[in-house]
């Protein structure tokens, strides 16, 4: 089938951004910490791998999306393909990953609010002063609606870009190249849950879908550039942590993961730049409210429209309580949840919600109900076997972090 309706490069620019955005996110800060104790090379292979199986599922998922009807999402996709257990698994995987994921970025950005009342300010605040005061002021955000939101999330994504732009400028004369070369290979493997983490943004692929007129080479350029771009932000974010911070010492890669800290947090202590470190600062706080954002506004629409709360009056004020409040408790209860909520959140939740379920729901479509449609991924059953495997792995490795 001929591709028939023409996609506007602007449309095209616009849903790789989405897809980039939300790689691109919170998750940059502690990616150097968990999958950087093993090493470079190590965290590269394990970065690709990574990149390449959720590749494939999300394109998994736009063949899978054009067999449906317009508009339709993960959900009613699972329930036609698995059945009413498989809708139900859909939900609680996606509120489970939001609340994971809310809970790690609050955690996060308490530890950033306590640097910048530091050193800004010189006051000394608590963890817990730090959470709410994140919780406070960005949750409210939820109540100014989604085109004021869109437009705050547009700024602090040129921020992000801008900070970004110059920590590579200042952090790479700053790279010590013998720390590259350390390696822990077994190390390696138990990131692959927060790696997971780091690339997911299936659950957007099928809102694409009439954005991009249902032109499969569209979707699939979409997917494939909108995870590439972050795979080489990543890379070279790895490059600038990992050959600026040992893994040793008190303030090195070993101690961050040990206490849940971000990258930032052991950047600090080691850069000659002090707006090298100011710029990480600013990166990091971007990319977590940017996440933090995305997410709550997900979560609180997803919340609104399974449960029947109005968006309006009293709804509205239930409906932010429903996402910030439990999140909130929760980063207060487990002061080290960053890198812990993320690598659950992608063990369990991209590993199962964006891997196993779209290779099971193209495994029925195929081979079950012999639906044939306008785009098919290569590799027939052989690369839907490996990437069912590679998932089930990624899960192995998360119950033996937990254990």
């Amino acid at each position: 089938m001929k591709d028939t309706q023409h996609v506007p490069f602007s449309h095209l620019g616009g849903a790789l951004l989405l897809v980039t955005g939300a790689c691109v996110g919170g998750g940059m800060l502690a990616l150097p910490v968990d999958v950087g104790v093993s090493g470079f090379l190590p965290s590269m292979l394990i970065m690709a791998l990574s990149w390449v199986f959720m590749t494939l599922t999300g394109l998994l998922l736009v063949e899978a999306n054009l067999w449906m009807e317009e508009g339709a999402h993960v959900m009613t996709m699972a329930k036609r393909f698995l059945g009413y257990p498989g809708k139900i698994i859909s939900a609680g995987l996606f509120l489970f990953m939001g609340y994971g994921s809310l809970v790690a970025y609050n955690a996060a950005g308490a530890e950033l609010i306590i640097n910048t009342f530091q050193g800004l300010f010189g006051i000394d605040i608590t963890y817990l002063e730090g959470c709410i005061i994140f919780a406070t002021i960005f949750g409210l955000m939820l109540y100014t609606g989604t085109h004021l939101i869109g437009r705050i999330n547009s700024i602090l994504i040129i921020g992000m870009v801008v900070a970004y732009c110059f920590m590579l400028g200042l952090g790479i004369p700053e790279v010590d190249h013998s720390l590259l070369t350390a390696k822990n290979w077994g190390k390696g493997f138990f990131a692959l849950p927060l790696v997971l983490a780091t690339f997911s943004y299936q659950m957007i692929v099928p809102s694409l879908t009439p954005y991009l007129k249902r032109n499969p080479k569209a979707m699939r350029q979409c997917v494939f550039w909108g995870t590439t771009i972050p795979f080489v932000v990543y890379a070279l974010w790895q490059a600038i942590v990992l050959g600026i911070v040992p893994l040793d010492g008190m303030y090195g890669l070993d101690a961050a993961l040990a206490g849940g800290k971000p990258a930032t947090w052991s950047l600090r202590h080691f850069v000659e730049s002090p707006l090298l470190s100011t710029s990480a600062d600013f990166f990091g706080f971007f990319a977590l409210v940017t996440s933090y954002l995305a997410i709550a506004l997900g979560t609180y629409d997803f919340i609104s429209d399974s449960a029947k709360i109005p968006n309006k009056g009293l709804g509205k004020v239930a409906l932010g309580a429903l996402v910030v409040i439990p999140t909130l408790l929760l980063a207060l209860r487990y002061s080290n949840a960053f890198i812990t909520a993320l690598s659950i959140t992608g063990g369990f939740g991209d590993s199962i919600l964006n891997g196993l379920l779209p290779i099971s729901m193209v495994w029925i479509g195929r081979y079950k109900l012999r639906i044939e449609g306008p785009y098919t991924l290569f590799g027939g059953k052989a690369v839907l076997s490996l990437l069912a495997v590679f998932a089930v792995v990624v899960i192995y490795y998360q119950i033996l972090a937990l254990i």
